[in-house]
């Protein structure tokens, strides 16, 4: 038979390897631990505990300045048509305040490093502050996951450092965190679409504000909150990811194609990746597409893990969980979302996102910093990961660089797409402080918004395809 490609601690400073999986379970030791004990478990359920069933703080704080969480699903507003771009269900709220270069030492309390750089570096730059909602409501099947999850699941870490788990499906595996690695699987597993078209367009934005648009057709199947899984049934250790992308602009690198297959955890298995070349008409394994390669079409501000947040395997860094603080993040963001919006409109002159379309909210986040391992590389040296506690999603990055100097800064504009009840992001916004560079990710507003609709077979998402599909 033939074997996957796998992840091995021999890559750490050296070309990449195959080994088949008989050989890494031999070689690789490996920890667990166990799942979350009687007390923390009395403390998580869906109504009149302490915390929701992703982990969150139900009540609302002190301040008054974050509400409660309610169960309370958002409803589509009126005149919303499936297919379209998603309406604004709180067109009425107005800027609480702002947040400017003159006041921001007043709000650094509920600010990243990234953030105070930014203001920091840039005179003009504001934040528009709006009244907290903690929309992100997910169906009921997802909560009952997590609670079972949070009863059963047990981390599984190699000792390379790749991160797995056991006994889990749908939904977070740790509701109530101990560690880094269980914090960081919870975004691994947070409920995502099953299926989902969409344009994935990218700007590497000029300091001058110039840009040329790379346009990015992407399918994808991810089959971890698929209702009908169960412990029985589901197996996060083989491919449940599928994704394909295909660059129709510029003329440059239009044809290109990337297949990526990924398991839900690295631990048994490594990412199965392919490229096709218009140019060299060869479809060629892809081993390369992983950890800090330069994501495609980014033109090197940002690195391949740094898509859906962080993808890949989780081996290379060392994970520290700080705690949760308040921080202003985007959040709602219906307005960029918005397909009335031009590309023009959104990425503004000065060469930065229009923050005049930018929606932050104050919401409690877990903060999760993550270290360089010695015997490993990347551009990072340290990054700093915010995630909403409603939803697992990171919501902000601070990225460090190898002199440990605040180097970049990732925000991800989320909205809540209440007629499949899932949270996904509308804009990434990538900063390089350094080169005074942005670049914006999933830019789909001149063309078509997200297809949930979309049902692919899976020989799809395989190098047999590839040619077939990429029409240069």
């Amino acid at each position: 038979m033939v074997k996957h490609p796998i992840y091995n601690s021999s890559w750490k400073k050296t070309p990449f390897i195959r080994v088949a999986i008989s050989t890494l379970a031999m070689a690789v030791a490996a920890s667990s631990y166990a799942a979350s004990s009687a007390k923390d478990l009395a403390r998580l359920g869906l109504e009149n505990t302490e915390l929701t069933p992703t982990g969150a703080v139900r009540a609302g704080n002190a301040e008054g300045t974050i509400p409660a969480w309610k169960n309370t699903p958002l409803k589509a507003p009126p005149g919303f048509k499936p297919g379209t771009f998603h309406l604004d269900p709180f067109p009425t709220d107005k800027v609480k305040f702002t947040i400017t270069s003159r006041n921001y030492q007043r709000h650094a309390d509920k600010l990243t490093a990234g953030q105070l750089k930014m203001f920091e570096t840039y005179p003009d730059y504001f934040m528009n502050i709006y009244q907290t909602r903690r929309s992100t409501v997910y169906k009921p099947y997802v909560y009952e996951a997590a609670l079972q999850n949070a009863e059963k699941a047990e981390l599984y870490k190699a000792s390379d450092g790749r991160l797995g788990f056991n006994n889990a499906v749908i939904a977070w595996a740790f509701p109530t965190p101990k560690n880094g690695d269980e914090a960081l699987l919870n975004q691994v597993t947070r409920p995502q679409p099953l299926w989902m078209g969409s344009w994935d367009n990218t700007a590497a934005v000029g300091s001058n504000g110039d840009y040329v648009l790379s346009e990015i057709s992407v399918q994808q199947n991810w089959q971890w909150s698929d209702p009908g899984n169960t412990l029985e049934n589901f197996d996060p250790s083989v491919d449940q990811m599928f994704y394909l992308q295909t660059i129709k602009a510029p003329a440059t690198s239009a044809g290109q194609v990337i297949v990526a297959n990924d398991p839900v955890h690295f631990i048994e298995k490594f990412r199965s990746a392919w490229v096709y070349n218009p140019g060299q008409r060869r479809v060629k394994r892809a081993p390369q597409i992983v950890h800090d390669s330069p994501l495609p079409a980014s033109d090197g501000l940002a690195t391949t893990d740094q898509r859906f947040g962080l993808n890949g395997p989780k081996d290379r860094f060392n994970y520290k969980l700080l705690g949760k603080r308040e921080i202003y993040i985007p959040y709602n963001s219906y307005k960029i979302n918005s397909g009335d919006l031009k590309y023009e409109d959104i990425i503004s002159q000065n060469g930065r996102l229009n923050q005049n379309h930018a929606r932050y909210e104050l919401h409690r986040v877990w903060i999760v910093e993550a270290s360089l391992r010695e015997e490993y590389r990347h551009d990072y040296s340290k990054r700093v990961y915010y995630l909403d506690e409603d939803s697992w999603m990171i919501a902000l990055m601070d990225g460090y660089d190898t002199k440990s100097d605040i180097w970049r800064l990732q925000e991800t504009h989320s909205l809540m797409w209440y007629d499949v009840g899932f949270l996904g992001s509308t804009l990434d916004v990538h900063y390089d402080l350094s080169a005074n560079r942005m670049l914006a990710l999933y830019l789909d507003n001149e063309v078509d918004a997200p297809d949930f609709t979309l049902r692919l077979k899976k020989r799809y998402f395989t190098p047999a395809s590839m040619r077939r599909r990429s029409v240069r």
